[in-house]
């Protein structure tokens, strides 16, 4: 293959051009929205990442020096600290930090990209990897602007510490150890999953010296060095302790191998004693060998599994799979090809397996792990067009060909990109009202919402919240979804004493157990179900220390039969019950006597009929707003028994379809038609597209 060696200058430029690209292409979202102002708060385009607002709000908190006890703040998260830093030193306001982070980090994956390539001397095939791995599908989605979330760096430093592997076993000189130790070290802390992709790699460096390489005792000394960067000790030793090993080796230079052999053994010894497979055998746990069925036990109960609602955590189709990797099938299988001949023509390449390896789980381990097998690959595309443009003669027809195909390879990502118009997690008008909620509650007051919305929740209102994106189990999903899709009074009482539970959870630490377990020793129950039917009548609540607040916001109706997984089983054997009437559909046309629904069906005077099917209707409820924001609803008793009932929500163009239960549960009763329980609630703020109720009890 033609050699292009370039100069340093040279190259650094190509690493400026391909930087300058990466971030180039993450405008094009911000060009599409910069004049919606329905996503801008602040005067700046908002995230588009749920998860975001958990790391921006422990970033907020560490910039107010302190935050609630039990709030889940991620104050000691890496990414909150990193932004913290830089909301410190920069002349930009924290919105902007955090909407272009994942701009000018994730485009930092070409540097590693290059400089593997320059090692490897083939630096032309590395700028076109760099093209293609900065903005190739999954890792675009994933590192987009707004995209605020650690994958900014997840697959950037585990990309460095493979070329610091490489480079330091090519050039078999101690200083570059360091660099392998420094990579490993960040990588691991920045986003501690990455401990089992830093294992396999240390895994994988081992066999490649016992099979080419054992007798040059270089290598060991690297394996040394992976294996202290992965041990499970606290930073302030483990650095220490690499930095002093460092300085031993460095002096004594010309050590008996017995001694680097002895030194081995003992870090291997580090990683056992310091529960270092424990990362990894819980990972293989979570993703590989999930539990088939849809519920967990707990403590003898049993909750649905939160995995089972978990998109990224399923298989994937081959031409999803591929497309995220390289943007196309056909990209994807001449990458393969090229990934094979760069093997080949460079065996140390060997070591990149863990990163590709991991990219090929998400064929049946879900589709955030092709993320690891595309800077690989798209630098294995750049080593196969460099390759085939070898059997041109001509230097215009070679260049030509290397032109097109880059741009072949590039556009059905630009496509990509074009076409995926992702939108801010929250509006203006949801983040005003969220704003006016942090006037009236106070920091320490709860919030009870699906966990979609906790993080936002938290960021925007400063207050707690019952479950978020890290804490969302089944055994805590459950208590919320009763309360959000059960009777007032059930639900009044359950999300009291979840409220109260968790605060004297945080006082006292014997505590301990889930909602239903502590529900059931406090009030004498001798079954599970003994107590949830209580929660029905006035049971005596626990002393009111703090308020709780219901966020319900319209777009919850998209999740509510999913919500509705959560509560809607036994939780002393795990079977469902009764699976519920729940549909939702779009108006398409009125006449006189009827309603054509989007789903094909038709209301025809009490009756619903679709086909030959017919359904009559209990109650045919129609809610209206009127010029001054009040909801008004008109309420027709149709076939009694039929428990079927229809609310037509005139303003939203909408009709729901549902049965007793679901009509008569809190999120319906509050939101949908403000019919609630003067005891129980009291209308806090009332829009359209979101209402907030304080819970008196």
């Amino acid at each position: 293959m033609t050699n292009f060696k370039l100069s340093t200058k040279n190259f650094i430029i190509l690493i400026v051009v391909a930087y300058l690209f990466s971030i180039l292409v993450r405008t094009i979202w911000v060009y599409q929205f910069h004049d919606v102002d329905a996503f801008k708060w602040n005067s700046q385009l908002m995230i588009n990442t749920n998860d975001g607002y958990g790391y921006a709000e422990g970033a907020r908190d560490i910039l107010a020096g302190g935050h609630q006890k039990g709030d889940g703040s991620f104050i000691d998260s890496s990414l909150a600290i990193v932004t913290a830093f830089l909301a410190k030193i920069l002349p930009f306001s924290f919105e902007t930090i955090i909407l272009w982070m994942p701009t000018f980090f994730g485009s930092l994956l070409v540097i590693p990209i290059m400089l593997i390539a320059r090692v490897l001397n083939m630096e032309y095939a590395g700028f076109i990897g760099a093209l293609l791995g900065g903005i190739a599908w999954s890792y675009y989605n994933r590192t987009m602007t707004g995209y605020y979330d650690t994958d900014m760096l997840t697959i950037v430093l585990p990309t460095f510490t493979l070329w610091a592997t490489i480079y330091a076993l090519l050039k078999k000189r101690n200083r570059y150890i360091l660099l392998v130790s420094f990579f490993m070290v960040l990588s691991n802390w920045w986003y501690f999953q990455n401990y089992s992709l830093s294992l396999s790699m240390t895994v994988v460096t081992l066999l490649y010296t016992l099979i080419f390489d054992r007798k040059d005792i270089f290598n060991y000394k690297v394996l040394i060095f992976m294996l202290i960067s992965l041990s499970q000790i606290d930073l302030v030793i483990k650095i220490p302790i690499i930095l002093a090993l460092f300085g031993f080796f460095h002096i004594k230079s010309d050590l008996d191998k017995r001694v680097v052999f002895l030194i081995l053994a003992i870090s291997i010894l580090m990683i056992f004693a310091t529960g270092g497979l424990d990362p990894i055998i819980n990972r293989v746990n979570g993703y590989l060998f999930r539990d088939s069925s849809d519920t967990i036990a707990n403590e003898g109960l049993h909750y649905f599994s939160v995995v089972k609602t978990v998109r990224e955590a399923g298989a994937i189709p081959f031409e999803l799979f591929a497309n995220r990797i390289s943007g196309h099938t056909v990209t994807f299988i001449l990458s393969i090809i090229g990934y094979i001949l760069l093997i080949f023509k460079n065996r140390i390449f060997l070591l990149s397996l863990p990163l590709v390896g991991l990219g090929f789980i998400a064929l049946w381990g879900g589709l955030r792990f092709t993320v690891y097998a595309v800077p690989i690959l798209a630098l294995s595309m750049g080593y196969l067009i460099i390759y085939i443009s070898d059997y041109f003669k001509d230097k215009k027809s070679k260049l030509a060909f290397i032109a097109i195909a880059t741009m072949a390879i590039i556009i059905p990502n630009i496509i990509h990109i074009e076409n995926y118009k992702v939108p801010t997690v929250f509006r203006k008008s949801t983040v005003t009202v969220l704003d006016k909620l942090k006037n009236i509650a106070s920091r320490e007051d709860y919030v009870l919402a699906w966990w979609d919305y906790g993080y936002p929740i938290r960021y925007y209102s400063d207050v707690k919240t019952f479950i978020d994106g890290a804490r969302h189990s089944g055994s805590a999903n459950y208590p919320v979804s009763f309360a959000l899709l059960h009777n007032q009074k059930a639900s009044a009482n359950i999300a009291r004493l979840y409220a109260e539970y968790k605060e004297r959870s945080l006082r006292d630490s014997n505590f301990t157990g889930t909602l239903l377990e502590k529900g059931m020793r406090e009030y004498g129950k001798s079954s599970v179900n003994e107590f949830i039917s209580s929660l029905n009548s006035d049971i005596k609540l626990p002393k009111k220390r703090r308020d709780i607040y219901y966020y319900l916001p319209f777009k919850m109706m998209d999740i509510l039969p999913t919500i509705d997984l959560f509560s809607n089983l036994n939780p002393a054997t795990g079977r469902n019950y009764r699976s519920p009437l729940f549909i939702r559909a779009g108006l398409i046309k009125r006449t006189i006597n009827s309603f054509y629904l989007s789903n094909g069906m038709q209301i025809i005077g009490g009756s619903i009929r679709r086909g030959n099917n017919i359904l009559p209707i209990e109650q045919l409820v129609t809610t209206e707003y009127d010029k001054k924001g009040l909801l008004h609803t008109t309420t027709k008793h149709l076939h009694i028994g039929s428990g079927v009932y229809v609310i037509y929500m005139k303003n939203y163009n909408q009709f729901l379809i549902l049965d007793k239960r679901l009509f008569n549960s809190t999120y319906i009763q509050l939101f949908v038609l403000e019919h609630y329980d003067h005891k129980l609630f009291e209308p806090t703020i009332l829009t359209p597209f979101v209402k907030v109720f304080k819970l008196k009890v």
